[in-house]
C-alpha cells in the first residue's frame, strides 16, 4: 500500500472533521456557510498538519462545487491562468456553483502570481481558499488580502490526536490487519507536535517496523525506532518548527553558539531567509525590548537587507544580528505589558474615556467638558502634568513595569521621579 496512512483515513464529511470547533462546530463561524453553500474566498491560516486541506476539499464537496487545486511550490502564473480558464467554464458567475480553487502555500507565490488572481476573485469566476502556515497580513498581497476572510486553524489538541489514533485503527482495512495495542501514547503525541499528518507517518511506520503480534506501542519502542527512521518521517521538512523554536530559545537565552547552529541547520535545509529575518524581529521586540531599543533598528535593517540580497550573503547578516541579539540584555516587560492590557481590556470591556482626554472638535462638545482640564504636558516644568491617563475603574493599574536591567531601570527610575509612588513605581 503506497498510499499513506493520513491519506487513506483523511475525512470525507464535516462531520468526520476532528478539531476547529470554533469554525465548524455546530455554532462555529464556517458551518452554517458552508451548509448553505454561500462561500466567500478565505485565507486558512495555521501551522502544518492540522487539516486545512481537508478543510477546503469538504467545503467543496459539501456545497456541492467544482474543486481546483494547485500548490504553490511548482506552479506559475501559467498554470494559474490555466486552472481560472477551466473554472470559468465550469461554473456560473456568483451562483453557489462557483468553482472552489484551492492553493496549497499560498505564502510561497510571488507577486505576480498573487496578481493574477485578483481579476477571477473579483469578478466571481472562482472562490478562491487559499492554505498558508504563515502571517496572511505578511505574505498575502493587501489587494488580495482584502477580498478574503481569514481562518486562524489551532494546532490539534491531545484529546483531538488520541481521537485521530483511535479512528485510524477501526477504520483503515491495512492497521485492522495488525492486531495492535496501544500501551502508551505519550511519545507519539509529543513527537507529532499537534502536527496530525506527523502523528499518522509515525503511528504508521511504528507499527510497520514492529514483527509481533500482537503489536505492542510504547514510548520506549516509539523513540527507539523514530531516531532510527529520522528521515522517513521527516523528509517533508516537518522539523521546521522544532528548529526555529531551538534558534528563537537560544538566542534568549543569551547563547550566540547554539543560535548560529540552528541557524546553520534552517540555511542548510532553505529556509526561506524572509521567515528567518521576520522571526528575529519579533524577538527584537518582544525578549529584548527596552533593555536595548537598538536591537529592533538592527533586526528591522537585516530584515529590509537580506530580504533584497537574498542567499548566499544573506547568511552573513543573519549571523550577525542573530549574535548581536543573543547577547544583548533581555526585557519581556512591553510583550508583558500589552498582554495584561489586553486581559483586562477583554475583562473590563469599553470603559469611557475620560472627560479631560476627550477629543472636542465641535462646539457641543466643548460645552459638555469634553477636554476641558486636560492639561497640555509641554505647559508645565520637565513637559509633564501629574493628571489621571486611565479610566476611572482601572486608576493606579500597573501594566508596564520595567525589568531589571541598566536601561530599564533608569526608566523606573524616570517614572518613580513623576508619578511619585503612583503604579507602584
Amino acid at each position: 500500500m503506497n498510499e499513506p496512512l493520513a491519506e487513506r483515513i483523511r475525512p470525507r464529511t464535516l462531520d468526520d472533521y476532528i478539531s476547529q470547533q470554533h469554525l465548524v462546530g455546530p455554532s462555529g463561524s464556517l458551518t452554517q456557510q458552508i451548509k448553505r453553500g454561500i462561500i466567500p474566498s478565505l485565507i486558512l491560516w495555521g501551522p502544518p498538519g492540522i487539516g486545512k486541506t481537508t478543510l477546503a476539499e469538504i467545503i467543496a464537496h459539501e456545497s456541492k462545487r467544482p474543486f481546483y487545486t494547485l500548490s504553490a511550490i511548482n506552479s506559475g502564473v501559467k498554470d494559474v491562468r490555466e486552472v481560472i480558464e477551466k473554472a470559468k467554464q465550469s461554473g456560473g458567475l456568483f451562483t453557489t456553483q462557483n468553482p472552489i480553487l484551492f492553493i496549497d502555500e499560498i505564502h510561497r507565490f510571488s507577486k505576480s502570481q498573487q496578481d493574477s488572481l485578483l481579476g477571477a476573485v473579483e469578478k466571481g469566476w472562482v472562490t478562491l481558499v487559499g492554505a498558508t502556515t504563515e502571517n496572511p497580513s505578511f505574505e498575502v498581497i493587501p489587494a488580495l488580502l482584502s477580498r478574503c476572510q481569514v481562518y486562524t486553524l489551532e494546532a490539534f489538541g491531545k484529546e483531538d490526536l488520541e481521537t485521530l489514533l483511535k479512528r485510524a485503527m477501526t477504520t483503515d482495512t491495512e492497521l485492522q490487519k495488525r492486531n495492535i495495542i496501544t500501551e502508551e501514547t505519550d511519545a507519539l503525541l509529543q513527537l507529532s507536535g499537534g502536527d496530525a499528518r506527523k502523528l499518522l507517518n509515525i503511528f504508521e511506520l511504528v507499527v510497520n517496523a514492529i514483527n509481533e503480534d500482537p503489536v505492542r506501542i510504547t514510548n520506549d519502542k516509539v523513540l527507539q525506532l523514530v531516531q532510527k527512521n529520522t528521515v522517513r518521517y521527516d523528509k517533508t521538512g516537518e522539523q521546521h518548527y522544532d528548529i526555529i523554536s531551538a534558534f528563537i530559545k537560544s538566542i534568549r537565552g543569551s547563547d550566540p553558539n547554539g543560535a548560529v547552529y540552528w541557524l546553520a541547520r534552517m540555511i542548510e535545509g532553505g529556509e526561506d531567509v524572509k521567515f528567518i529575518a521576520r522571526r528575529l524581529l519579533i524577538l527584537a521586540s518582544e525578549d529584548i525590548g527596552n533593555a536595548n531599543p537598538t536591537a529592533l533598528v538592527i533586526a528591522n535593517n537585516t530584515f529590509q537587507a537580506v530580504t533584497t540580497i537574498g542567499y548566499p550573503e544573506a547568511r552573513i547578516l543573519l549571523s550577525q544580528c542573530a549574535t548581536y541579539l543573543a547577547t544583548s540584555p533581555k526585557s519581556n516587560a512591553a510583550y508583558m505589558a500589552i498582554n495584561k492590557a489586553l486581559q483586562t481590556v477583554k475583562e473590563t470591556g469599553d470603559l469611557s474615556v475620560p472627560l479631560h482626554l476627550r477629543n472636542a472638535p465641535t462646539k457641543l462638545m466643548k460645552e459638555l467638558g469634553y477636554g476641558e482640564t486636560y492639561q497640555y504636558a509641554h505647559d508645565h516644568p520637565g513637559s509633564f502634568a501629574y493628571q489621571e491617563y486611565l479610566p476611572d475603574a482601572l486608576s493606579n493599574t500597573t501594566f508596564y513595569e520595567p525589568g531589571n536591567n541598566a536601561r530599564e531601570r533608569s526608566q523606573k527610575e524616570f517614572l518613580a521621579n513623576r508619578w511619585k509612588g503612583k503604579y507602584g513605581y
